[in-house]
């Protein structure tokens, strides 16, 4: 979405006819200037759209570092891309990746690094989508405890990026398991937490600067026990899976309001005053709605210009969100957790709808009861998109391992899986997720050089990252780990081997 060009186009269902349901920008249009998706309805220029490019505007910080090139010789290349070079190359150079293929590669040119990878593995680099760090960051403690603001079921209105901490310890040991990309969440007290924010992760001094270019918006959303554990304590609405539903459409009711009547002021921009009358709205000067950051975001909804992330396990969840969804004609990207996904595997895949998982979690409260270690493979085996998430600072470390174990219960199942259907799990997928596949997920020439090389197999529980780059930058050597990226590691990073051991 290109929201200097964009006309407001926010209409929800009952006001014209629009772009189909979940429809929207190509992933990076913004940056590039790209137009907007097509529309039938007309509307002049949104009277927001000033300040919603504002509230993303970087504040001015000193520039990412420049890559150099880098060519990575006689390792085994997993493209995630239904290609396996055995040995192959990879070269990076200007942030991107300029050739990959089989063999020795291209002669190096002069000043570029020449990295050995013999023995070792290469791969994109792995991309979290659903995870708290920086949001819930470590070391845990009330003063750190930004994820979930629990004083309304709905609070669309909210950016997970105003609570991000780029200083959070967590991000450079999720670096150190390959990870280069995180989709940043609020947590899922909420019918609707706020916005999400895609990172790259490269030292940054705000959060801001972190975003991933070109990422578009993604919304958090909930079902299930969470919102109504949350607000049901609380003696409060919602206490009961119907409460829930009922609160996300009375939400998705007035974003179409919301919408009706910017519309019908943007309309009158520009146009001759009409004949006074007693119920007169006013002519083109009138006074426009107030502006209501909540109701923005759930109308961008509505017009499919936000990606929508549901927090559900129970396949009767989910349904039921595919219900809401169909009635106010916008899309689910995917559902996050989602244990049940195996039991309607087969409405998902012919929705489009992703998953984003776990590889063995189940059973911690009712809605989990019925996970089982086969729901990645048996949802690819139907044709869908299978991801694999975190949700924890911690299994954020390991996702390569979880990548394996999830293999490893799909084959004994009998599904018939190869290596690069658990790559992209890791990926390509979840690239998709969260709508930048165009630019990262799959190792191919032209996007960007997030690569990860490892010292074995990745889906190997013995695998460890050794290498990582962010856009062809190096940013985690294991055996030069360099200074730390958080404040909070100085003390530990300074200390002797002896005294660590202590």
């Amino acid at each position: 979405m290109t929201f200097r060009r964009t006309a407001l186009a926010l209409l929800g269902v009952g006001l014209c006819a629009c772009s189909p349901r979940g429809a929207r920008a190509p992933a990076g249009a913004e940056a590039a200037g790209g137009p907007a998706p097509a529309s039938t309805c007309s509307a002049g220029q949104s009277p927001f759209a000033e300040a919603e490019a504002r509230s993303r505007m970087p504040v001015d910080q000193a520039e990412a570092p420049r890559s150099t090139a880098v060519l990575i010789r006689h390792a085994t290349i997993m493209t995630a891309a239904h290609r396996r070079y055995e040995p192959g190359f990879l070269l990076m150079k200007g942030g991107a990746i300029a050739a990959v293929g089989a063999g020795d590669g291209p002669a190096p040119e002069a000043g570029a690094v020449v990295v050995d990878a013999q023995g070792k593995f290469v791969t994109p680099g792995i991309i979290d989508p659903h995870s708290h760090i920086g949001v819930y960051p470590s070391p845990q403690t009330a003063g750190h405890d930004d994820g979930n603001e629990l004083t309304d079921p709905v609070t669309a209105g909210l950016r997970a990026e105003h609570s991000f901490w780029p200083q959070d310890p967590a991000i450079e040991r999720a670096v150190a398991g390959g990870v280069t990309t995180l989709g940043v969440l609020p947590g899922s007290g909420n019918l609707v937490g706020g916005r999400g924010v895609v990172v790259h992760l490269s030292p940054r001094q705000g959060a801001r600067a972190m975003r991933f270019p070109g990422a578009p918006e993604i919304l958090k959303m909930a079902c299930g026990e969470n919102p109504k554990r949350v607000y049901g304590g609380m003696k409060r609405s919602p206490t009961t899976r119907m409460g829930n539903v009922r609160a996300l459409r009375e939400a998705f009711i007035k974003a179409q309001k919301y919408t009706r009547d910017w519309v019908e002021w943007t309309d009158r921009q520009g146009k001759p005053a009409p004949a006074k009358k007693p119920d007169d709205k006013g002519g083109p000067d009138s006074k426009p709605p107030d502006r209501d950051l909540g109701l923005e975001t759930l109308a961008q909804v509505l017009r499919g210009e936000i990606l929508v992330e549901w927090h559900c396990y129970q396949a009767d969840d989910m349904l039921a969100a595919l219900q809401v969804a169909d009635e106010f004609g916008f899309k689910v990207r995917a559902f996050h957790h989602a244990l049940e996904a195996y039991k309607i595997r087969d409405v998902l895949a012919r929705e489009n709808v992703a998953i984003a998982t776990w590889d063995d979690w189940w059973g911690f409260k009712m809605e989990a009861y019925d996970g089982v270690p086969e729901n990645l493979a048996l949802f690819t085996e139907a044709g869908g998109r299978a991801a694999l998430h975190s949700d924890s600072p911690i299994a954020g470390q390991v996702l390569n391992q979880a990548a394996g174990k999830a293999l490893a219960a799909g084959r004994a199942a009998g599904v018939k899986l190869d290596d690069d259907d658990a790559l992209r799990w890791l990926t390509a997928n979840p690239a998709w997720v969260l709508g930048i596949d165009d630019q990262v997920g799959t190792l191919e020439t032209g996007k960007r050089a997030d690569v990860a090389v490892w010292s074995d197999n990745p889906l190997s529980t013995y695998a460890r990252a050794e290498l990582v780059y962010v856009d062809g930058h190096l940013v985690f050597d294991r055996a030069h780990p360099g200074a730390p990226w958080s404040d909070f590691e100085l003390g530990v990073r300074g200390m002797t081997a002896r005294e660590t051991d202590r």
